[in-house]
């Protein structure tokens, strides 16, 4: 995992077709939720909200009386003590040193802010990532490492190209069922990405026999630190191993030591959480077996699509793609029964946005998984063009760091392709004067050299065909002759 830290990354994500962001709803009927069972659905959740203790309110966290810009100013002795008061609760063997006193400096310093607003964010974060350490026998001092990794983000994504709120790689994530297509991202999945880290933390774990190597293993991968035991003479204690780690990774303990710190005394520093938009009980979540679009779903349920996206991250096109056994889909709990009473009218209203968008054509796409070998005088870019992928995905499908590919070399895609339709774009349907003729139905991404080198044409020849001139712009759901 590479970690992401205060900076977040947000995911490139793949481009869509250019639907409606406001489906028009007027000819069907939305229904209302049973107000019985809606009342019997707020009962379920008052207990959770009964027991949290969660308030942002800085009167009364402020127990020290600080100004309201006041940033703390501390001695060694008060670090010496605190961390000696965390370490009494933890098997991390937590110490206060220069490296975990720069990086306290970071987070309690020029970025007070920003830990502020992952301390909201930890309150829909953290009983997740409680209650799957504790089943994995784990300690539960973990849940901060989500910080360092990605600040909290879900779609937060690394320069080489680790995603989600654990960091995973595509290759690390894929031996712990995390896939990645066009359409759907695990590594951006709270849940899944949550129990893949606690697998990879118990397999460090059973490896090392101890925590700080399993953050150092996890960062920098096991076979660096193997190599680092090596070179520190068999050693295996952290800090004299740490030498021998790459720069990044000498970093990573100091920072989760940081961050346990910062959180543990955050009002002691004069930082207070910022209210969140949702608390883990206000939330559920339902099985979605059906291509369903999230703008759609929004507008039914009368919520904002950024929260719809915002609680769904896994979802890279706004798109739950229809699977044999489901999807997730995460609701407010109080849209639960709404969105349950009209599901069928959410399908229908989808399918019918997206048949507009592809001229209706019946057109729903998926995504297939391909393999192209790669010819000479290729190129990564001029692949991801050819099948309207994002340059960063085929890296990650294929696990490519640069641009370097080789002829002959085999690459997996996973294509964007129309359901209804073989994988060409070419449709036969009757022209005016009744004769066969064959067409192209113009796509996202579509040029004029694409459609006619698809079709053993010039792009002169596909003009003349048309009766294109040099300032014609192609339109998506427009049909263009091409024999």
């Amino acid at each position: 995992m590479l970690r992401v830290g205060l900076y977040i990354v947000l995911a490139v994500m793949v481009s869509m077709p250019c639907l409606a962001a406001d489906p028009d709803t007027s000819k069907t009927e939305i229904l209302k939720d049973d107000p019985i069972l809606a009342a019997l659905d707020s009962m379920a959740s008052a207990k959770y909200f009964e027991s949290s203790d969660f308030t942002s309110n800085r009167k009364l966290l402020n127990t020290h009386k600080y100004k309201e810009d006041e940033v703390p100013v501390f001695d060694n002795a008060h670090y010496v003590k605190a961390f000696k008061e965390m370490d009494q609760k933890s098997p991390f063997n937590f110490v206060y040193n220069e490296p975990v006193k720069a990086y306290i400096n970071a987070y309690a310093g020029k970025n007070r802010e920003k830990v502020a607003r992952m301390m909201g964010l930890a309150e829909l974060y953290y009983p997740m990532f409680e209650e799957a350490l504790d089943r994995y026998d784990l300690p539960l001092e973990l849940k901060h490492l989500a910080i360092v990794e990605s600040a909290l983000n879900p779609e937060a994504r690394s320069r080489s190209g680790a995603m989600g709120l654990w960091q995973f790689m595509y290759r690390t994530g894929k031996i712990y069922d995390l896939n990645s297509t066009s359409y759907v991202d695990d590594r951006r999945d709270p849940y899944k990405s949550t129990q893949a880290a606690c697998e990879y933390f118990r397999f460090l774990y059973d490896m090392f026999g101890d925590w700080q190597m399993v953050l150092a293993a996890y960062n920098g991968g096991p076979g660096n630190l193997l190599k680092a035991i090596r070179r520190a003479g068999g050693k295996r204690d952290y800090w004299e191993v740490r030498p021998f780690l790459s720069k990044e990774t000498q970093g990573y303990v100091p920072a989760f030591f940081a961050v346990n710190y910062v959180m543990t005394f955050a009002s002691k520093n004069n930082i207070y959480p910022v209210k969140p938009a949702f608390f883990s009980y206000e939330l559920d979540t339902v099985t979605v077996r059906k291509h369903t679009n999230l703008n759609t779903l929004a507008s039914v349920l009368q919520i904002p699509v950024e929260q719809v996206l915002f609680l769904n991250p896994t979802y890279r096109q706004a798109i739950i793609p229809a699977t044999k056994d489901g999807m997730t889909l995460c609701l407010p709990k109080d849209k639960i029964g709404i969105y349950l009473t009209n599901q069928e009218s959410i399908y229908k209203l989808g399918e019918e946005k997206v048949n507009d968008a592809y001229a209706n054509q019946g057109e729903i796409m998926k995504d297939v998984r391909k393999t192209h070998k790669v010819v000479r005088g290729e190129t990564l870019g001029g692949i991801a063009a050819k099948y309207r992928v994002s340059l960063n995905d085929l890296r990650d499908w294929n696990g490519i760091r640069g641009n370097l590919i080789r002829e002959g070399q085999s690459l997996t895609v996973y294509a964007r392709t129309a359901a209804t339709q073989s994988t060409s774009s070419t449709s036969t349907v009757s022209s005016s004067n009744n004769q066969e003729g064959r067409y192209h139905v113009v796509q996202s991404g579509d040029t004029l050299w694409d459609i006619a080198k698809k079709n053993g044409l010039t792009v002169d020849k596909l003009k003349e065909l048309n009766n294109i001139n040099n300032h014609y712009q192609l339109k998506i759901g427009s049909k263009l002759k091409i024999g």
